[in-house]
């Protein structure tokens, strides 16, 4: 009995007759299934979030599509205002250099007339002085004085 190959089988068949009274190969079987489902599970959960992620990936891009959309409507209602306002900024000055035209030709009118008024003014005084300096050289004494006074009220109430 001295042969190793003996005790080495005497002691594999000790090694299995141990593992079998101790159910070491349902504890190995179970571990296995054990972890058979939790690779299952951790496989199912990653195929739940890798579609999750889809979703949010699908969902991104429609929200930024929505974005590219709604800043292309700021942009073009931005130019349409812009051009708006400088519409309005043109009418308005427009409008502001009407007034002040028609301002400037008021005040050109009334210049106008005062000048004419004031010509009017200076010609009746100097017809007035013409008049009575002829009325003068051809009348004199008290006749004349009389006349001329006459002659003048006359003038004034005609010429004005």
């Amino acid at each position: 009995m001295s042969d190793p190959t003996f005790w080495v089988l005497v002691g594999f068949l000790v090694f299995v007759g141990a593992a079998v009274y101790f159910k070491l190969p349902g504890m190995i079987g179970k571990a296995l299934d054990e972890r058979g489902a939790t690779i299952k599970a951790e496989l199912d959960q990653a195929r739940r979030l890798r579609e999750e992620a889809q979703a949010l990936f699908v969902d991104y891009q429609r929200r930024q599509r929505e974005a590219e959309k709604e800043a292309t409507e700021i942009v073009a209602h931005a130019k349409e205002e812009a051009a708006r306002l400088i519409r309005e900024a043109h009418e308005d000055l427009e409008a502001t250099m009407t007034r002040r035209r028609q301002l400037a030709e008021t005040k050109i009118a009334q210049a106008e007339a005062q000048a004419v008024k004031e010509v009017r003014e200076a010609a009746v005084d100097l017809a007035i002085a013409a008049a009575a300096s002829v009325l003068k050289q051809e009348l004199q004494g008290d006749r004349a004085s009389a006349t001329m006074d006459r002659a003048i009220g006359d003038l004034r109430k005609h010429l004005n």
